[in-house]
């Protein structure tokens, strides 16, 4: 669990603002971040925090929603963390009615970000919404140093794949990648949507915006790939 002092952005006057930022593990293809507000810190002393990708069955890509279960319990007590935030909060959640996220990022779960809707209502984004550089989630993770992890221990960080069913699967034939720039939660609605590093031919950028913004990092562990070596069969006697 890290805390911290996130800046807010023009549109979001707030001094002193403290948010909690858990740290998800690895999900398509990148190190996942959740927001919470600093009254919901104390959440990890009884949650244990995961990210969990679940697929559109429209076709309409995937998205990455943090996940929390009782450390006591095991996981078979869990449930996405805006849905355990608002029954804690704000009551119980009846049938036909789900949470969602007021701006669109998944993980980004302060519970004014949080909002009640019907099942079949569409999420719009609402019009004052700020561009995604000014957005609270985008400062508050740009401020995180570099993932350890992945800068000293890059080839045997393990990534799970998941297929269009969204069951795990060993290969990554069947994933969608988020940008792998830290702050921006854009994924894939297409599989192999994303421009790839032409170096290291692993981290997935949504444009060339991020990949340039994620450089500086990501050279560190960007490594060329290894191709077969083809050797010449001997002549045959």
């Amino acid at each position: 669990m890290k805390i911290v002092a996130a800046t807010p952005p023009p549109s979001q006057p707030v001094s002193g603002l403290k948010l909690g930022i858990v740290r998800l593990g690895r999900a398509a293809g990148k190190t996942k971040y959740a927001l919470l507000d600093e009254r919901d810190i104390c959440l990890v002393q009884q949650f244990a925090f995961e990210a969990r990708v679940e697929i559109d069955r429209d076709g309409n890509g995937a998205a990455i929603y943090a996940w929390a279960y009782d450390i006591t319990r095991g996981r078979t007590s869990g449930q996405y963390v805006h849905d355990l935030l608002w029954e804690t909060h704000r009551g119980g959640i009846a049938s036909g009615w789900k949470v969602i996220h007021i701006n669109q990022v998944t993980v980004d779960n302060r519970l004014e970000n949080l909002a009640l809707v019907p099942e079949g209502a569409r999420q719009v984004a609402p019009s004052h919404t700020p561009s995604r550089d000014q957005s609270l989630y985008w400062v508050a993770i740009q401020q995180l140093p570099a993932d350890p992890v992945e800068e000293q221990y890059g080839d045997f960080v393990v990534t799970r794949y998941f297929n269009a069913n969204g069951e795990v699967v060993e290969e990554e034939e069947d994933c969608y990648y988020e940008c792998r720039y830290p702050p921006c939660t854009n994924i894939e609605k297409e599989l192999r949507e994303f421009s790839i590093c032409g170096r290291c031919q692993e981290a997935r950028y949504c444009g060339t915006y991020c990949q340039q913004k994620d450089w500086p990092v990501h050279k560190k562990l960007c490594r060329e790939k290894r191709r077969p070596c083809l050797t010449e069969r001997p002549p045959e006697r």
